[in-house]
């Protein structure tokens, strides 16, 4: 019996020893995928493009993270596919961007669960230990809270005396709705004592700011997700490519962005500054800090009309079902006018800011019109016109393919009396009746005192549009709000171009 058990151990470890692996990281294809699952219960699986920058900055957090289970002897396994190469199992899974992770757990191949935390290592580390594990680690002695402190960038430690208890239990509850961070319980007294911890209560060490937030009020689950939510992050953020997740992921939804070069000879000088005023307004407005010398970032620059020469410049948005932005009236960076600035608009009296180029001098010598924020109005909503708009993006790929399309059926009507076809770049205008959430979208104006506006769903041809026109909006129309054409998603999470579509063309901000 014992002689069978080690030859089952070591047929075990030759199969294992047979996945290729680089940099820690298991190399899966559809002829080995099943048997993986079958020889590691859980599996963390990137399906990636070489060519997508998105996966090329992930790899080396992806690897690191591999590396730190492989050495601590964890029974969790990272892996990755190349879509591009094993199209049928990225197909299996669903998989449309580029790069999609799931976690695969007991060896199930059915449902996995989509990766949502950061892209760096220890995000990824956690969550792991987080989905195979107890919410929250029993830490029965210094070494244990030393190192779960030390090993983490924000910890969360409780410390019951009765880990039975109901604050003890709240507790628990907290830990099992928080992916990203890991948590630790104790009533060890020699704990209490080194961590200079008095009496009940918990603690979020984190390695920046002030070091650690004491939790003070009533113990509940609600509370103290509050209380992690508006500490676990820095009072100052800097938006990378590693940190986008959390930013945008998080349930702050009003931020504040500070577009600085770090370069900058008073680059600290502002930072302070910026640093001060966020105090104020922790857990209320997220402050992002975003070199304006990096080219990644250019994108975003440009989403708020601001060009690397206009910098440094703060700008505020909200994230919620619109996106809205808002400017400060004055530009010099203070913690003063900061403060103020974020004073008017949490009392709701702040007013949108709308950006507009200048109307061009040659704006309708085509026959598609050429729109901006200043003339919008004036042109999409006469009431003698039928105005067809595409609301597009320089950099949009679906958009580029329509071009010539859109052009001919500019040409085929422009001799028609009471129809316009127009066009609007969306990153340069914005409009306060028109809510642009992907490119190409296409909106229909019909003539008329009511200000209609019709979703164009129908076909991206010729024919199809032409039939919509002569129709008056009715053939290939939807009400606002409903497009079914596929469409690039306006994504501030996306700071790359043509990274995330299997099909090919994906562009986002």
């Amino acid at each position: 019996m014992l002689k069978l058990l080690v030859v089952c151990a070591l047929a075990a470890v030759a199969a294992a020893a047979d996945f290729p692996e680089e940099e820690d990281v298991l190399v899966l294809k559809k002829s080995n995928f099943d048997e993986v699952l079958k020889t590691y219960p859980n599996v963390l699986v990137e399906f990636y493009a070489p060519w997508c920058g998105h996966c090329k900055a992930l790899a080396p957090e992806y690897a690191k993270a591999a590396g730190i289970l492989k050495a601590e002897g964890s029974d969790i396994r990272l892996g990755k596919v190349d879509a591009t190469e094993e199209n049928e199992l990225a197909q299996d899974f669903g998989v449309r961007g580029y790069p999609t992770i799931k976690f695969f757990k007991g060896g199930e191949k059915e449902n996995p669960k989509e990766y949502s935390a950061g892209r760096q290592a220890d995000d990824i580390v956690n969550w792991l230990k987080k989905r195979t594990g107890p919410a929250a680690s029993t830490l029965n002695d210094v070494t244990q809270a030393e190192s779960l402190i030390s090993d983490n960038e924000v910890a969360v430690i409780g410390f019951f005396k009765d880990v039975d208890s109901d604050n003890a239990k709240a507790f628990i509850k907290a830990a099992e709705a928080v992916d990203d961070i890991r948590f630790g319980i104790t009533s060890d007294d020699a704990v209490y004592t080194k961590l200079d911890i008095a009496q009940d209560g918990v603690v979020l060490f984190k390695k920046f700011d002030e070091g650690r937030n004491i939790f003070d009020g009533e113990l509940n689950k609600e509370n103290l997700l509050n209380f992690i939510k508006a500490n676990q992050l820095p009072l100052v953020i800097e938006f990378t490519e590693q940190t986008a997740p959390k930013i945008f992921g998080g349930d702050i939804k009003s931020h504040i962005l500070m577009f600085l070069p770090k370069g900058a000879k008073d680059f600290q000088d502002k930072m302070d500054h910026f640093k001060k005023a966020a105090a104020g307004f922790r857990g209320k407005i997220l402050f992002i800090f975003i070199d304006s010398d990096v080219d990644d970032n250019q994108r975003i620059l440009e989403f708020f009309g601001l060009k690397k020469e206009e910098c440094p410049a703060i700008r505020l948005i909200t994230l919620e079902e619109e996106m809205t932005k808002y400017r400060p009236e004055t530009s010099e960076i203070t913690a003063e006018n900061i403060i103020a600035f974020c004073n008017t608009f949490t009392e709701g009296k702040l007013k949108p800011h709308l950006m507009s180029q200048d109307i061009p001098e040659d704006w309708d010598k085509n026959p598609v019109k050429v729109l901006v924020g200043k003339n919008f109005e004036e042109i999409a909503f006469n009431s003698a016109k039928n105005v067809f708009v595409e609301f597009y993006a320089p950099w949009c790929g679906h958009c580029k393919q329509l071009t010539p399309i859109w052009d001919q059926l500019g040409e085929k009507f422009q001799n028609n009396p009471d129809i316009i076809v127009a066009k609007m770049d969306s990153t340069a205008n914005e409009i306060e009746t028109v809510k642009v959430h992907s490119f190409p979208t296409l909106k229909f104006f019909p003539a008329g005192d009511d200000r209609k506006v019709i979703d164009y769903n129908g076909e991206r041809t010729l024919d199809g549009f032409t039939k919509f026109l002569e129709s008056g909006g009715k053939d290939g129309g939807a009400p606002a709000g409903d497009d079914g054409e596929e469409s690039e998603d306006l994504d501030l999470d996306d700071a790359e171009e043509d990274d995330s579509d299997v099909e090919g063309d994906h562009d986002e901000l």
